[in-house]
C-alpha cells in the first residue's frame, strides 16, 4: 500500500515486534527514525517503548524534526507496567497534534522487561496489533 510508513523507537525489541506486524499488514517495511519522514507518507504509524514513563528520545526527536501537517498518524507503544504505555502514548499524541497531525487512533500492550512480563508481546498482542493496523488503514 503506497503512502503508508511505520517508524519505531525500540530498545528491547518489544515495540519493534509490534511495528513489524503492523508493517507487514500495511505491505511496507519498518523505517529508520534517523531518516526524514517521506513527503509521500499519508498514513504514519509511530511506535515507542516506554522509558521512564515517556517515549524514547529518538522518537520524540523524530516527531520534533518532521512536519505532520495534513498527515494521518496512528500511535502505538509497549510498557512493562499496566497502563504505562497509555501515558507515553498520550504524550506522543499531544506532541503530534502540536505538529499538525490528525491522530486516527492508538494501541498499546504489555512488553517484557528483565524478568517481568516474559512472553509479551504474545500472539494475542500481535493479533490485536494486526487488527489495529487494519482499522487504521481502513480509516485512512
Amino acid at each position: 500500500m503506497t503512502g503508508i510508513v511505520v517508524f519505531v523507537d525500540s530498545r528491547g525489541g518489544n515495540t519493534r515486534k509490534i511495528a513489524e506486524v503492523i508493517a507487514a499488514e500495511a505491505g511496507t517495511a519498518v523505517g529508520d527514525i534517523t531518516d526524514s519522514l517521506p513527503d509521500t507518507a499519508k498514513l504514519v504509524f509511530l511506535g515507542s517503548g516506554t522509558y521512564g514513563g515517556a517515549p524514547g528520545i529518538g522518537m520524540m526527536k523524530f516527531v520534533t524534526d518532521n512536519d505532520f501537517s495534513g498527515r494521518n498518524v496512528a500511535v502505538f507503544g509497549t510498557s512493562m507496567s499496566p497502563g504505562g504505555a497509555q501515558k507515553m502514548v498520550a504524550a506522543m499524541v499531544d506532541a503530534l497534534k502540536r505538529k499538525g497531525a490528525t491522530v486516527l487512533g492508538t494501541f498499546d500492550c504489555r512488553g517484557k522487561f528483565l524478568l517481568f512480563r516474559r512472553g509479551h508481546p504474545d500472539e494475542t498482542d500481535l493479533g490485536n496489533a494486526r487488527a489495529f493496523a487494519r482499522d487504521m488503514i481502513s480509516k485512512h
